[in-house]
Parts: C-alpha cells; structure tokens; sequence
C-alpha cells in the first residue's frame, strides 16, 4: 500500500516577496492570490497614511518621531488585515484578471449574397 505524504497548507502570508515566484511548493494561482492582496495592502497604505494626516494643525498636534513611527506601524497592520480579510474588493479584481484566461474567439465566415 502506497501512500503519498500529506502536503502540509502553505499560509502564503509567511512568504517573503522576493522568494515567491520562485518557491516550487506554490500554484501560480497562490502566487497571483498573494501578489494581489500585497499590491492591495500597498495601495491601503497609501490611502489610510494620507487620511490621517491632520488638515489643520494645531498647538495640540502630536508631530513626534515616536508618534510617527506608531502611526506608521498601525497604518500598516490596519492594511495588511483588511487586504487579508478581504479588503475593498480590489485584490480579488486584480486576481481575477491575471488568472483570467481568454479563449481566442475563431471568426465564422458568412456567405454574403
């Protein structure tokens, strides 16, 4: 009886970017689905850092090198979990259309009388 080695789940999050694309263990389905919720977890960043800046500052604005590096730090845990938990939709669009496959249409001939 032969029986094949249980292929432990490979949680795709623990994956350093740089050796994504070359681990053999990975589908290029999980290798999409991770570059995907990255890209969004970037993109997040980008929108929660500029929507909590001040838009007027004042004597009771915390500019701190320490207040700044928390900010930082709670902008990027606040991305990357909402691009896990399925973020705003764009991770699963990106997805989508790297992994979407296009079968080539054949034109038919119609006669023209």
């Amino acid at each position: 009886m032969n029986i094949s080695a249980i292929q432990p789940k490979i949680d795709t999050a623990h994956i350093p970017l740089e050796s994504l694309a070359n681990n053999k263990q990975l589908t290029e389905d999980q290798k999409i689905g991770e570059v995907s919720k990255q890209f969004e977890a970037i993109l997040l960043r980008q929108f929660l850092s500029e929507s909590q800046k001040p838009v007027i500052q004042s004597e009771f604005t915390d500019n701190s090198t320490a207040s700044g590096i928390y900010q930082d730090f709670i902008t990027n845990q606040m991305a990357d979990s909402l691009s896990r938990s399925g973020g705003i939709g764009l991770a699963k669009t990106f997805e989508h259309q790297l992994t979407h496959h296009h079968t080539p249409t054949i034109p038919t001939k119609t006669s023209h009388s």
